[in-house]
């Protein structure tokens, strides 16, 4: 049958020929599924992942009891029951005993020294990419001074800046910042630069000035690319942080550890670690949050 024929027909019964557009628009529950191999990206909650991990660290443990109760020595790797105790002791107890302060309160100073010098580099890093992004010429100049720091490890600074700047907050500001201002601008440039031409094409044309598309359209889109840089910038902060902390510090987690180290009080150094890890994996959490947040795709 011809399409003359076809509309022939329609208008005989009085109906309204169907439209390509309509017969072929995808419905709501199509566009959650388009994807090769007809799955979705959303990630859904599974039991059996966390089973598995939860079963990973009651071996990890199993091993670290097996092998200390067959070294025997305290010192050199101490039970997990005597590392959870000792962690339990001295969320209470000070170190060190006279003018030392509890593990908690250890963990906040290097928490919230994390946080400023991080925010801090965050900001810097995702402000500079957006500019090298936009600018092809700031691009060139920053883009070499980049490449040049960006291999350097912040913690070969220290030296220098306890020089500088004594043992204070400020070195420690510093070293962080300037290990992830460089991580956030790559993160922030590679993410702007895969944002389709289309999007910003499209809202030129509905008036948009370059810097208005910029921080509606480009860093919108470009979000859940800048939050991975964030995740791996808080990485090397922790890094730095307990690194300078080990050397010019009175107080911290680096600095607990270290006391404790020359101490031969291997369980409050495990202690100390695992404080680092429970933060990290805090944070971490909450920037995975916020990642899910930001991309609904992997919702």
């Amino acid at each position: 049958m011809t399409t003359d024929s076809k509309a022939a027909d329609s208008a005989a019964t009085g109906a309204a020929p169907a439209s390509p557009a309509l017969v072929s628009a995808p419905t709501a529950v199509d566009a959650t599924v388009i994807l090769a191999g007809g799955r979705t990206r959303a990630r859904t909650f599974s039991w059996s992942r966390v089973a598995y991990g939860v079963l990973g660290l009651i071996l990890s443990a199993a091993i670290w009891e097996l092998v200390s109760c067959l070294k025997d020595d305290p010192v050199i790797l101490p039970t997990v029951q005597k590392t959870v105790s000792t962690f339990w002791d001295y969320l209470t107890q000070k170190y060190p005993a006279v003018q030392g302060k509890t593990l908690w309160r250890h963990a906040l100073v290097s928490a919230a020294r994390i946080l400023a010098g991080w925010g801090a580099g965050v900001v810097i890093g995702v402000a500079l990419g957006g500019v090298m992004a936009s600018v092809r010429v700031i691009r060139y100049l920053l883009d070499p001074i980049i490449e040049i720091s960006r291999p350097l490890p912040p913690l070969a600074f220290i030296p220098l800046f306890i020089v500088w700047f004594g043992i204070g907050e400020t070195p420690k500001f510093i070293l962080i910042l300037i290990g992830v201002v460089p991580v956030m601008i790559i993160a922030t440039v590679s993410a702007l630069d895969a944002v389709p031409k289309e999007l910003v094409q499209a809202s030129r044309s509905l008036g948009a000035s370059p810097l208005w598309s910029l921080l509606t359209v480009r860093l919108r889109s470009a979000l859940p690319g800048i939050i991975t840089g964030m995740r791996l910038a808080m990485g090397g902060a922790w890094t730095s942080i307990v690194a300078v902390e080990l050397i010019a510090a009175t107080s911290g987690l680096g600095y607990l550890i270290n006391n404790a180290g020359v101490n031969l009080q291997t369980p409050l150094v495990l202690s100390g670690i695992l404080a680092i890890s429970v933060l990290g994996i805090t944070f971490d959490g909450l920037l995975r949050l916020l990642h899910r947040f930001a991309d609904p795709t992997s919702r």
